[in-house]
């Protein structure tokens, strides 16, 4: 085991670090304020490489790993950037690396890597199903040399600044699956060819995140757009899920670290009753309560991008990391709050847009509690809860 970051590591946060340096606070309170989506942040990520860093080399990408690709989202966190506004591309390749055809990978991947299409729409999360997965109703029927879908989306981010969407759908009706976790196919959607088979309702959400409700009124998407083979979908969803927990994971550790660094700066330069804050154990240990949180969570963290890589498929680590990353972030906000006072609800300083950001992963892309109930059953056999 080694907890040390190589050179190369080091270099793929510096490299992203600078990217994020040339974005400042008032670049992201701005677009904060008014709901707009970070256009020229994407950009230059993508024109940099970053977005296609999992896209292998044959096809014009970086060729990286999970790895390499957490490293790129901690470093956009830590330096106070979002990195929710682009992270789906890179999690969408567990899914369309490991299960889609040569051709489909022929097709899409070296346009994702240059950048000429946009893949950051994931259809998933339906109104009625929520985090039930296996009950969604969005239904595919094949008709000719085309499925054709009906049904619909919720919170669905990303839509508007994409290309082509990720989609998955019932082809065959719950009750005559073979098992529960048959019957659901995925999909590759190109936006453009759909046109006004989808239409959309943008949600407003208490964070800047262009969210969206779904309509699907007969949309006709070519049968080989269809990843894999039809009613295996929910396994192929697996891979491309545990990516976006190890993911999301690091999205949070980066968060968490740049409020423990902003709040131990700040504890150390506001004095109040004649001595710095920092010095009261109230402040200080809270600060470090969650940055020890945060390194535990880290190792959990690779734990998980290791073993995806070397093949495996269950999801407790991924999904426990997220958990535990979730929860430290989520800590360091409180604390940061907590120690700046007054002036954390103050925008010009950040913590309350940032604050308001980190509680929204306690809840997504799969709530704590649903990670908790995986856990005591699938690992530590109790009876199920749900």
């Amino acid at each position: 085991m080694h907890f040390e970051l190589t050179d190369a590591q080091r270099a793929i946060q510096d490299s992203v670090g600078k990217i994020c340096n040339r974005f400042s606070e008032d670049y992201w309170a701005g677009l904060d304020d008014v709901r707009a989506y970070p256009d020229e942040f994407v950009k230059a990520l993508t024109d940099e490489g970053w977005l296609g860093l999992m896209i292998p080399e044959e096809y014009g990408g970086g060729g990286g790993t999970v790895s390499d690709a957490a490293l790129v989202l901690e470093a956009i966190t830590r330096h106070g950037a979002v990195a929710a506004s682009a992270h789906a591309q890179m999690y969408t390749m567990g899914t369309l690396l490991r299960h889609g055809s040569t051709d489909q990978k022929a097709r899409y991947l070296p346009r994702l890597a240059s950048g000429e299409l946009r893949l950051q729409a994931f259809g998933l999360t339906e109104p009625e199903a929520g985090s039930d997965t296996l009950s969604m109703r969005t239904t595919a029927v094949r008709d000719g040399d085309h499925y054709v879908i009906n049904g619909g989306k919720i919170f669905t981010s990303r839509f508007q600044h994409s290309d082509v969407m990720m989609l998955i759908a019932r082809t065959t009706p719950q009750e005559q699956a073979q098992h529960r976790t048959h019957g659901l196919s995925v999909f590759l959607v190109d936006l453009a060819e759909a046109g006004d088979a989808i239409s959309v309702r943008p949600i407003k959400t208490m964070v800047n995140h262009e969210t969206n409700q779904l309509f699907f009124d007969d949309l006709r998407v070519p049968a080989n757009n269809l990843i894999g083979q039809e009613g295996e979908g929910f396994t192929y969803l697996l891979s491309g899920l545990n990516v976006e927990r190890i993911l999301v994971a690091s999205e949070c550790i980066g968060a968490g670290l740049w409020f423990v660094d902003r709040s131990a700066r700040y504890a150390g330069e506001r004095v109040v009753f004649g001595r710095a804050i920092g010095a009261n154990q109230g402040v200080q240990f809270p600060i470090a309560q969650a940055f020890a949180q945060l390194e535990a969570a880290s190792l959990m963290r690779w734990q998980a991008a290791a073993m995806f890589e070397a093949g495996h498929t269950k999801g407790y680590e991924a999904n426990t990391a997220k958990l535990l990353a979730s929860q430290a972030s989520w800590a360091a906000a409180n604390a940061a709050m907590d120690t700046f006072g007054g002036y954390g609800f103050a925008e010009e300083y950040g913590i309350e847009r940032r604050f308001r950001e980190a509680r929204l992963f306690m809840v997504a892309p799969v709530s704590n509690n649903l990670v908790l109930a995986h856990i005591g059953q699938h690992v530590l056999g109790m009876p199920r809860t749900f």
